[in-house]
C-alpha cells in the first residue's frame, strides 16, 4: 500500500521456523521494521560490522511508548557524550547504543515516563547539532542490550563519566573517552539578525534553563552583538549549546551562534546592563542610563504577553508548539531544563508595533544597507527600490558610480533596514547572491547640483509605491522571506488566469502552478519555477497595469499551492 510494505512469510529464529508479518514505512523513517511472530525470535541491527546487536522480545510500533529512543539525523562526526547530552535535561540516560555508520544511535532512560517526556518535547522542539536537525521517536525495544565491542565500549565510557559528573563522583574532564580535558564552562554568543532588541536579561532568562548562570558580559563586536555566558561546570554550558545552538529568540530573527569560549572564567568589574556578577551582587553598576533606556525599548516589545514559537522556512528554530504567558517565565511543565523559543507574534506585527510606538530604530542599527555582489549589467535603482520595498519604505537608492556591483538602499528606519536584510541577505538577485551588511552612513546623499551620475541615485520619498506609509497597515502581517510562490492582487474581473499565466511567462520563467482565491477573484498565488524567478518576477510585474485602472500587487507568500 502507499507508504507501507508488509512481508509476510517464515522464517528460521535458530530455535525452529516461525510465521512472520514484518511492516515498514516506506516513507523516509529509518526505524527498524515493526514484526509480529508466532513464536520467539531474535531480531539484529547491523552497523559497522561488530555493532551487530540481538534484541529478544516482542517488537512494537514505534508509536507505543518504550524507554528506548530511536534518534535519527546524527552528524557524521557525533561523539557519545553529545548524544547523551540529548536525554539528560529529562533525567537519567542509563544505556546508549551507538550506529555510527547508519548516522543513529538508540538512548535507554531510567524510566519510560522520562522517554515519554523527552518524545513529546523534541516532537515540537526539534533539537539542533551542528547545524544538523535531529530526530527521534520511541524504539520498538524495550530495553537494550550491548556487546564488548570496541565502540559500545567507548559509548559505555562515555555514559559512566556523564553519570559520575551527575553524581559529584568525578572531574568534569573524564566525559571525553578520548582523554581530554572537557568543554569550557563559557559560551561565545553572537546574536545574528538582530531584529528586536536583546538584553542582558533576555539572554539570563533563557540560558538559566540548563542550569546556574554565573556572568554575563555583552559587547558589540564587528557590528554584531555578542555575549560572553559562564556556568557554573562545562556540562551545563555543552547541554545549553546543544539545545539553543541555531535557534531563533524571536520569529525568525535574533539567531544564536553558540560557541566553546577559550576563556575558563570571565572577570566581572560592573553589575549593569552590559555585564553582570551573579555571585557578586555587591559590584558597582556604572553608569546605567543607557540600561533604562534599553529595557524599556524590550518592555514596550513585550507589551502583548504572549510569545510563541513560528519560525520561517529554512531557519533552524523550535518549530510552533508553545503559547505561554511572559510572566510564566519560559517553564514547560513536566520538561525539567527545556526552553520554547521566544517569539513575537508575527514579525511584521511587531514592526508594526515598532512603528506605533515610536521607536524609528533600535539602539546600534542604522537605515542606511550596502548592497554588494550585485549584476551590474541588469540591476537599476528601480529593482531594488521594488524588491527592498517587500519588506520596508525604500527612500533612496544609489548605485556606485565607479563600483556598480555596490549600492547604498536607505529605509525609512532602522528595523525596516533589519528586516530587509534578514531576509535578503543571501538570496541570488540576477544570477548573484546578495551580500548586504549595514552601512556606517546614516542616508543616501543625492547628487549635487550639476553632477551627473547617470541616473544611479533615486529618491523615492515621495513615492505611491510604498507598501507601509498607512500606520497599521494589513501589509505587516503578510511579511515572509522570498519564495517560489507569489501572492497576487488587485486583479481586475475581466482578468483571468490564463492572462496572469502569460503575463509571468513572457519574462522566460516558468510558471508551475496557479490559483484564485475562492472567495476573493481580485486575489491568486501563482508557483514559479523557483525562488530567484520568482524573485525577478516579483521586481518586473508589481505594479504592471492590468488595464480598468488596476495595477497589479505582488509580495512573497508562504503557502504552498
Amino acid at each position: 500500500t502507499p507508504g507501507r510494505m508488509e512481508i509476510m512469510g517464515l522464517v528460521y529464529s535458530g530455535q525452529g521456523w516461525v510465521s512472520v508479518t514484518c511492516s515498514a514505512d516506506t516513507r523516509g523513517s529509518d526505524e527498524l521494521f515493526s514484526c509480529v511472530s508466532s513464536g520467539p525470535y531474535i531480531m539484529s541491527s547491523a552497523a559497522n560490522g561488530n555493532d551487530s546487536k540481538k534484541f529478544k522480545g516482542d517488537i512494537r510500533s514505534p508509536a507505543v511508548p518504550s524507554r528506548v529512543i530511536h534518534v535519527r539525523k546524527l552528524p557524521n562526526d557525533i561523539n557519545e557524550a553529545e548524544v547523551i547530552s540529548l536525554g539528560l535535561p529529562f533525567g537519567k540516560v542509563t544505556n546508549l547504543l551507538m550506529l555510527k555508520g547508519k548516522n543513529q544511535a538508540f538512548l535507554e532512560m531510567n524510566t519510560e515516563e522520562v522517554a515519554q517526556t523527552m518524545v513529546t518535547y523534541y516532537s515540537s522542539v526539534t533539537p539542533v547539532i551542528r547545524n544538523h536537525p535531529i530526530f527521534m521517536q520511541y524504539s520498538n525495544h524495550k530495553e537494550l542490550k550491548t556487546d564488548n565491542s570496541p565502540n559500545q565500549v567507548r559509548a559505555q565510557a562515555a555514559l559512566q563519566a556523564v553519570n559520575a559528573v551527575q553524581t559529584g563522583s568525578m572531574t568534569l574532564g573524564a566525559i571525553d573517552p578520548s582523554g581530554m580535558a572537557g568543554p569550557s564552562p563559557v559560551l561565545r554568543v553572537i546574536v545574528e539578525n538582530l531584529f528586536y532588541p536583546v538584553t542582558l536579561d533576555v539572554l539570563h532568562q533563557i540560558f538559566s534553563k540548563f542550569g546556574t548562570v554565573l556572568k554575563v558580559i555583552t559587547f558589540t563586536k564587528n557590528n554584531q552583538f555578542q555575549a560572553l555566558l559562564q556556568f557554573a561546570d562545562g556540562l551545563t554550558a555543552q547541554h545549553a549549546k546543544l539545545a539553543l545552538d541555531g535557534q531563533n529568540i524571536y520569529n525568525g530573527c535574533c539567531t544564536l551562534r553558540i560557541s566553546f569560549s577559550k576563556l575558563t572564567s570571565l572577570n566581572v568589574k560592573y553589575n549593569n546592563d552590559k555585564s553582570r556578577d551573579y555571585t557578586r551582587p555587591d559590584l558597582p553598576t556604572g553608569d546605567s542610563q543607557h540600561a533604562i533606556e534599553h529595557h524599556a525599548l524590550a518592555a514596550a516589545f513585550a507589551a502583548p504577553g504572549i510569545i510563541s514559537a513560528t519560525p520561517y522556512p529554512g531557519a533552524h528554530a523550535f518549530p510552533p508548539a508553545f503559547a505561554i504567558q511572559q510572566a510564566a517565565g519560559f517553564a514547560i511543565p513536566g520538561v525539567p531544563g527545556a526552553l520554547a523559543s521566544l517569539a513575537i507574534p508575527g514579525t511584521a506585527a511587531a514592526a508594526a508595533a515598532a512603528s506605533r510606538l515610536g521607536f524609528p530604530s533600535f539602539p546600534g542599527t542604522h537605515c542606511v544597507m550596502l548592497v554588494s555582489n550585485l549584476n551590474p549589467e541588469r540591476v537599476t535603482p528601480h529593482c531594488l527600490f521594488i524588491l527592498f520595498g517587500v519588506y520596508g519604505d525604500v527612500l533612496r537608492v544609489k548605485i556606485m558610480f565607479n563600483k556598480k556591483e555596490n549600492a547604498l538602499i536607505q529605509m525609512c528606519d532602522g528595523t525596516q533596514a533589519q528586516l530587509a536584510m534578514s531576509h535578503l541577505n543571501g538570496q541570488k538577485l540576477y544570477g548573484r547572491p546578495l551580500r548586504i551588511t549595514l552601512s556606517k552612513h546614516t542616508t543616501v546623499q543625492m547628487p549635487r547640483e550639476g553632477h551627473e551620475d547617470q541616473g544611479l541615485t533615486k529618491d523615492y520619498s515621495s513615492s505611491p509605491l510604498h507598501r507601509f506609509k498607512k500606520p497599521g497597515s494589513k501589509n505587516y502581517s503578510n511579511i515572509f522571506p522570498p519564495s517560489s510562490t507569489l501572492h497576487l492582487s488587485n486583479i481586475p474581473p475581466a482578468v483571468v488566469e490564463d492572462d496572469l499565466k502569460l503575463l509571468f511567462a513572457s519574462n522566460g520563467a516558468l510558471v508551475k502552478n496557479f490559483k484564485f482565491f475562492q472567495k476573493d477573484r481580485k486575489m491568486a498565488l501563482i508557483q514559479m519555477g523557483s525562488v530567484d524567478e520568482a524573485i525577478e518576477s516579483l521586481i518586473q510585474f508589481h505594479n504592471h497595469d492590468l488595464g480598468e485602472n488596476h495595477h497589479l500587487r505582488v509580495s512573497f507568500s508562504k503557502s504552498i499551492i
